[in-house]
């Protein structure tokens, strides 16, 4: 049997997991350690090591922050009330939430001025759409994809206009099919003015879907705690992948999923390291697989410019900033 690894592009940070990153990089080198970051500044565990050896201390509770620290806003992103308890606090900070979510944001303040009803597709428990259900919680209802009851369960008002947004890191087909059983509850249903799932979850899910097939075995790149990585897994599935598997690192390679195992397809979530992908690369070679070949464009020309890291308090409202996009 032939041992081959397709090797899936683009993989790994997207633009707005960079931003983030090197938000907290520039804190700490302007100021000096402890700098505070809300929440991971993103889902991934070699990230938040990294940074926390150089400094960086991550909470869920702003009250555990010193007054006048710096902090930190995740690229999950923050409701305004989070940013209310920042100006109260007399935090200075510094505002890395992506772009992108930031555009989610800026709808669902639009929507809710115009008293729409917004049905937001995303998981209950993950804090971006905390965050985005917090810029308009009289209008918003959560429904979770992975909930085949959650759309039939909706209590709405029939004569208010109705209108969905998503979480950024969801799988295209879970937000399709959402999208499909809403209309058919409300034919009447608004799009938004642009796909709300980000350009990195989409080009991911279609490099990996594209190989998924070939593949006997696909291993995935990513923390648990990371929705994009997870749902690279499920694509992969789908598209025909044999198996496939979420490892944090290569130690969490088990040698029994490579049993009658050819071709292996391997990438990584938008907020894992390439360094990562690498040494798991290194692990597969040491078993035999080390024709590697790659699959698909690397390149992904989007970039947004950082955040502001002078010490400045945000105002008690304070929208969040949008990055420079080229």
């Amino acid at each position: 049997m032939t041992r081959k690894v397709l090797l899936a592009a683009p993989r790994g940070f997207c633009a707005g997991v960079d931003r983030a990153v090197r938000a907290v990089r520039s804190a700490l080198a302007e100021y000096g350690p402890p700098v505070y970051v809300r929440h991971e500044i993103v889902h991934n565990t070699h990230v938040i090591a990294e940074l926390e050896a150089a400094g960086a201390v991550f909470t869920d509770d702003l009250d555990e922050v010193p007054p006048s620290s710096v902090v930190v806003f995740s690229a999950h992103g923050v409701s305004p009330e989070v940013r209310r308890h920042a100006h109260r606090r007399s935090l200075s900070v510094v505002d890395a939430t992506c772009p992108l979510v930031s555009k989610v944001h800026a709808e669902a303040r639009r929507y809710a001025r115009d008293d729409h009803q917004i049905v937001l597709i995303g998981h209950h428990d993950h804090i971006e759409v905390a965050g985005t259900r917090g810029h308009a919680p009289q209008h918003t209802h959560v429904v979770d994809p992975d909930d085949p009851a959650a759309v039939a369960n909706l209590a709405l008002d029939e004569d208010r206009p109705v209108v969905w947004l998503s979480q950024t890191t969801l799988a295209v087909g879970d937000v399709e099919a959402t999208v499909t059983r809403l209309r058919e509850r409300f034919p009447h249903l608004m799009q938004p003015p642009s796909d709300d799932v980000c350009y990195a979850s989409t080009n991911r899910q279609n490099a990996i879907a594209a190989i998924a097939a070939r593949c006997d075995l696909v291993l995935v790149v990513g923390s648990p705690t990371s929705s994009n990585s997870q749902r690279l897994v499920t694509v992969a599935r789908r598209a025909g992948a044999r198996a496939a598997h979420l490892v944090d690192n290569a130690d969490q390679l088990d040698a029994r999923w490579l049993q009658g195992v050819g071709t292996i397809g391997v990438t990584s979530g938008a907020s894992a390291p390439e360094h990562v992908v690498r040494q798991l690369l290194d692990r597969l070679a040491g078993h035999g697989w080390s024709d590697v070949e790659q699959i698909g464009s690397g390149s992904e020309n989007i970039t947004f410019g950082s955040p502001p890291i002078g010490k400045t308090r945000p105002g008690p409202v304070d929208a969040p900033r949008r990055g420079d996009r080229s």
